[in-house]
């Protein structure tokens, strides 16, 4: 049995974050896979306020998203589905990645390499109202950042554009994403 994670960034819980990441999830179905979902708009994430306690220890001085932080090292691969706000990533969303900090204080601080020990391929789903290359390139550099001291590698990303216009509900978009699960699934 293979473990996805999906990190859930959307406050539209039937929008169209949520029908791309349905559509990926569907290209997992009937493949062995287990899927676990955070819906981080539902949820209060502490921000990091560099505190420097995982400098010191493993772990973080605020104790939500310890659950997460196991889903994490247990999964095969995390789903990140998200709107773009602002060329780059909500602030729930944001929140999460600022205390991916207690991995690079692992591997920098208390040399721990790699900070997560089992590694784990991640996709990017995005939603836009307008495509704009270089938030996607923002999103993908910060997640690359992050993932580079995490056991991570960022295979795909997959932007759902024009989200601001009635007919991107057909987009061949949807039947790409699900396509892109079903190779991932195949490689795992």
């Amino acid at each position: 049995m293979k473990h996805a994670l999906v990190l859930f960034s959307s406050p539209h819980k039937d929008g169209h974050t949520k029908k791309l990441l349905e559509a990926f999830l569907d290209g997992l179905k009937g493949k062995d896979w287990q899927v676990k979902s955070l819906d981080i708009c539902k949820v209060n994430i502490h921000p990091c306020i560099a505190c420097g306690y995982c400098q010191k220890a493993d772990g973080c001085a605020f104790r939500d998203l310890d659950e997460f932080d196991r889903d994490l090292r247990a999964c095969d691969l995390l789903v990140i589905a998200t709107p773009v706000y602002n060329l780059s990533f909500p602030a729930q969303l944001k929140a999460v990645i600022d205390r991916f900090q207690r991995y690079f204080e692992a591997r920098f601080a208390r040399s721990i390499r790699p900070a997560i020990a089992t590694h784990r391929d991640a996709v990017l789903l995005l939603t836009m109202g307008r495509y704009d290359p270089f938030a996607v390139e923002v999103c993908e550099k910060t997640l690359r950042q992050s993932f580079s001291v995490m056991n991570t590698t960022l295979k795909k990303t997959v932007v759902l554009p024009d989200t601001d216009r009635a007919d991107c509900e057909n987009s061949a978009i949807f039947a790409k994403a699900q396509e892109i699960a079903i190779e991932i699934a195949r490689k795992l």
